[in-house]
């Protein structure tokens, strides 16, 4: 892969998370497997909290618009008769939200839970969330090359900022310049990427995209905005004509800025 160079043209880099800035097997080996085993605790712990009843009120409002579903598991309201109704509640929560993750849903619902465990969870050092090594000392020499840097990630902005906030590098939220999530819209649809570049006040044409996704990378080239596909340890393999096609970089440490020099 080598050296490859940034266009003249480049003023903003705007970075995926999953497999571009932070190993697959962290979201999947770490983060998902932590609400699994622990939901059940979560729950008991701070289920008086008024955070944590919104939480439960969302997923039983999802439960119900899911009621025609294969699987779907209802969340009962309670009633308020002691400690084995509790129980019964609590389990049926646990249940929901372990259907859901099994089928990889994204409802706001199952995210917002897993946002304030995953919060607890960097808070007091359970999960730390993991960087690849020549992120950081890449992202500080574009930054003095005068690069604004953001981040675009499926992942709500929440999450990203707990990600970068309680990282393996400590603390490097400094490093970027604003998080995008799936509000500004979808990675795979080509006006997300418009939306991006009015919102940090650029043209499309002016920013970097880094993606290990070449349908995320298909969508920012459709709105005129420059790509390169990361390969990461983990990730899916790309056809032939992917890697003919697109820009190919294995380490942050092999993008060339003219500025630079």
């Amino acid at each position: 892969m080598g050296v490859l160079p940034v266009p003249a043209e480049v003023r903003a880099i705007l970075l995926d998370i999953e497999g571009t800035t932070t190993p697959i097997a962290f979201v999947q080996e770490t983060l998902f497997p932590y609400i699994k085993d622990n939901v059940k605790e979560y729950l008991r712990a701070h289920w008086e909290e008024e955070e944590c009843q919104r939480d439960v009120g969302l997923l039983r409002k999802q439960a119900q618009e899911d009621s025609s579903l294969a699987g779907a598991v209802p969340i009962p309201l309670e009633s308020g008769s002691g400690e084995e109704e509790l129980e019964r509640v609590i389990q049926a929560v646990v249940d929901n939200v372990h259907w859901q993750m099994a089928l990889d849903r994204k409802t706001t619902a199952l995210k917002q839970l897993q946002g304030h465990m995953w919060r607890a969870a960097y808070a007091t050092g359970h999960v730390k969330g993991e960087i690849f090594e020549d992120v950081v000392p890449a992202i500080r020499k574009w930054r003095e090359a005068g690069m604004k840097v953001y981040i675009y990630s499926s992942g709500s902005v929440e999450a990203q900022k707990l990600l970068f906030g309680y990282s393996t590098e400590g603390d490097i939220l400094e490093l970027f310049d604003g998080h995008f999530d799936t509000k500004i819209g979808p990675k795979i649809e080509s006006e997300s990427y418009r939306r991006i570049a009015a919102s940090i006040g650029c043209a499309t044409n002016n920013i970097l995209f880094l993606t290990d996704v070449p349908r995320e990378a298909s969508a920012a080239e459709e709105a005129d905005t420059h790509v390169a596909v990361v390969i990461r340890p983990g990730n899916a393999g790309l056809t032939d004509d992917e890697k003919s096609y697109y820009s190919l970089i294995s380490s942050f440490t092999e993008l060339f800025l003219p500025s630079s020099t």
